[in-house]
């Protein structure tokens, strides 16, 4: 099948459109990808919905809330048309989009994750049938409903020598751990980029530390950093998952730029060693997210867990679109009711598919 993937993390720096041909399971052929940054009025009203949505017990309806869902489904159906334009394909040669939307809070300890969007509005604006809700069934039944990438990782790394492990550097870090038999186990390690660019903002009103330069500058403070990895979340087994709002900047307050920048980039580097007690040593770490563009947590991830942390383009691969790839491969195993959680990777009981199809025909026109 063909497949389109959508992906808007939480760090909000945009969204990812990849096209990639695959079965749904050891197929998986890219194709196409594009990148498209929000701009500050877009990001700002997402970062706005965020914060109404963690306010909230539980998913409800919001003005504030529904007018960032639409406006974010409109630029998703502007990045799929851009995607298809690239490729040099019409809309009537793609079988399906997985559109995960954009995350505005993570529940599983209440029994729900919010990701707004309108998979029904998307397939009317494309033509083209959506997955969406992929989480969702997850968490019902008991899961984390996070991380689900692992099981596109396995397929990728099917021909590395096992055991291998992804970590994935986006707002909050997450690790895909693939045995010597493909077993397949997974979690959150802690915040990744989230943290960094929280405080880089505050101190310097920039969205990231362009290539780590200034936590390069900066001296760790050990008594911070310590104090933040006390947190009780990190003994716990996995799998388990994260909000990007379960951590705060607040340690780092009082500290200077560099040094507040340093010891939250060591402090990411940590929580990768700390997820790695739970499952062991890898023949290689793989790094993919936008963490893997940041020289000074790639050798502090390094030294502190005594690897080489290679990114995920010394495999060939496109490390900007792994993530919306992934998205794309589920909604494929999702229409061949294939799982796409499973015990080891998000607590689920039992392997499960995931996802609700909308089909163009079966939307109404407004």
């Amino acid at each position: 099948m063909l497949a389109i993937g959508l992906m808007s993390g939480t760090s909000l720096d945009g969204i990812d459109a990849a096209l990639i041909e695959t079965d749904g399971e050891a197929s998986v052929r890219p194709i196409a990808f594009h990148g498209r940054d929000y701009d500050s009025a877009s990001r700002a009203e997402l970062a706005a919905a965020a914060r109404v949505a963690l306010s909230l017990d539980r998913p409800v309806a919001h003005p504030e809330i529904d007018e960032a869902a639409l406006r974010m489904t409109d630029l998703h159906a502007d990045a799929v048309a851009a995607l298809l334009r690239a490729a040099g394909l019409a809309p009537g040669k793609i079988d399906v989009i997985g559109f995960h939307g954009q995350t505005v809070a993570h529940r599983p300890d209440r029994g729900w994750t919010w990701q707004i969007g309108e998979p029904d509005r998307l397939a009317r604006a494309t033509g083209i049938a959506v997955v969406g809700d992929l989480r969702v069934r997850d968490v019902a039944a008991g899961g984390q409903g996070a991380p689900l990438l692992p099981v596109y990782h396995r397929a990728l790394a099917a021909d590395l020598d096992k055991p291998v492990a992804v970590l994935n550097l986006g707002g909050v870090g997450n690790l895909t751990w693939i045995g010597e038999g493909d077993d397949l186990a997974a979690f959150d390690t802690g915040p990744a980029n989230g943290l960094i660019d929280d405080w880089v903002e505050r101190v310097a009103g920039a969205r990231f530390d362009q290539d780590g330069a200034l936590a390069g500058r900066g001296r760790v403070d050990q008594a911070v950093l310590a104090a933040m990895l006390g947190n009780p979340w990190f003994d716990l087994p996995p799998p388990k998952s994260l909000d990007r709002a379960d951590f705060t900047i607040v340690p780092v307050l009082g500290l200077e730029p560099a040094d507040g920048a340093a010891t939250l980039t060591r402090f990411t580097a940590e929580t990768v060693k700390r997820a790695l007690a739970f499952v062991g040593t890898p023949r290689r770490l793989i790094v993919a997210g936008g963490g893997r563009r940041n020289p000074t947590l790639m050798a502090m991830i390094g030294d502190a867990c005594g690897l080489r942390p290679e990114p995920i383009e010394a495999l060939g691969w496109n490390g900007d679109a792994t993530e919306a790839e992934g998205f794309a491969y589920m909604a494929v195993r999702s229409l061949k009711g294939l799982p796409i959680s499973f015990p080891g990777t998000t607590g689920v009981p039992a392997p499960m598919t995931g996802g609700t199809l909308y089909r163009p025909s079966d939307v109404p026109s407004v």
